[in-house]
């Protein structure tokens, strides 16, 4: 009698069938799968009317140059100081509250007096400002 127990060779399970169907069917989902588009949200923008905009030939530009000084249409202020500011606009825009001021200021200026161009158009009654920039160019 053998009382040895009889040894089994290990069993090797080959997964390269496995791994060949797998790729087979990730093939077979790539090609058949057919790809939408998304749902885009449709917004219907205005037309631009074909009339013209009437163009303002009369503007108040008010420049602040990096030390803070003023300058109104390319003429520079005796001093920074609200006072003659607002005196200054009132020269310029007579008795017309609806002229439009351009503020451009330079890019190192203090915010400070910008916002004091800003309060003395609105204290002397102007309230139509728009601040002008500059298109970044690209590099």
């Amino acid at each position: 009698m053998n009382l040895k127990p009889e040894r089994r060779d290990d069993i090797d399970l080959n997964l390269t069938p496995l791994i060949d169907v797998v790729f087979l069917l990730l093939i077979f989902f790539m090609v058949s799968t057919t790809f939408e588009k998304t749902a885009k949200l449709k917004i219907d923008l205005p037309e631009a009317s074909a009339q013209a905009t009437p163009q303002v030939d009369k503007k108040i530009v008010i420049g602040i140059d990096v030390k803070g000084r003023y300058y109104i249409n390319d003429r520079q202020l005796v001093n920074t100081q609200l006072k003659t500011l607002k005196m200054a606009l009132l020269k310029f825009a007579g008795d017309n509250k609806n002229i439009p001021i351009v503020l451009r200021a330079d890019a190192k200026t203090p915010h400070q007096s910008v916002v004091t161009a800003m309060d003395a158009a609105s204290q002397v009654g102007l309230t139509r400002l728009s601040i002008s920039t500059l298109e970044t160019s690209s590099k």
